[in-house]
């Protein structure tokens, strides 16, 4: 992977949006990027779990979970499955839970905070669509980077050279 660090990005490229949330580090890979693969779902991670089976070629899962901290979206099984399929990682507006074990695991997380509980199951939600995270809209295909500084949003690939 190209090392890179979004203060550097942003200042060559001020057309790239921050995610303005206050998103924590969780996971071993603390710097990761890749085209988006978009969800919005609110406290039911179906859509989590069949997009974290899928050959994942470096892709970054964005989850819009409204910013709900009451139940966890992705989990040590879920994360396991993400990094074994090849997925970057995954930026969640919401909370995750397992932390311990998530941070040993080759996988870029941000979210929001933890929460112990466990989501429903209800095949609930949109895939493949833009989500709004706090005023920021993800696209679908967008370029992910996310560093200890936070996430930057962009259309264009700003590693290109």
């Amino acid at each position: 992977m190209t090392e890179f660090a979004t203060p550097d990005l942003s200042d060559d490229a001020p057309d790239a949006l921050a995610l303005p949330l206050p998103l924590c580090s969780f996971g071993a890979r603390t710097r990761f990027s890749g085209r988006a693969v978009t969800i919005k779902c609110h406290e039911d991670n179906s859509l989590v779990k069949s997009c974290v089976g899928e050959p994942g070629e470096g892709r970054v899962i964005v989850v819009d979970g409204g910013g709900s901290l009451r139940r966890a979206l992705l989990g040590d099984m879920l994360a396991e499955q993400a990094a074994d399929n090849g997925w970057a990682g995954l930026v969640i507006n919401g909370a995750i839970r397992d932390v311990d074990e998530i941070m040993r695991m080759d996988l870029g997380v941000k979210a929001l905070g933890t929460c112990p509980v466990k989501t429903e199951k209800l095949g609930m939600g949109q895939r493949d669509i833009a989500v709004d995270i706090g005023g920021v809209t993800v696209n679908p295909g967008d370029y992910i980077y996310a560093d200890n500084n936070g996430v930057l949003i962009s259309t264009r690939d700003l590693l290109a050279g």
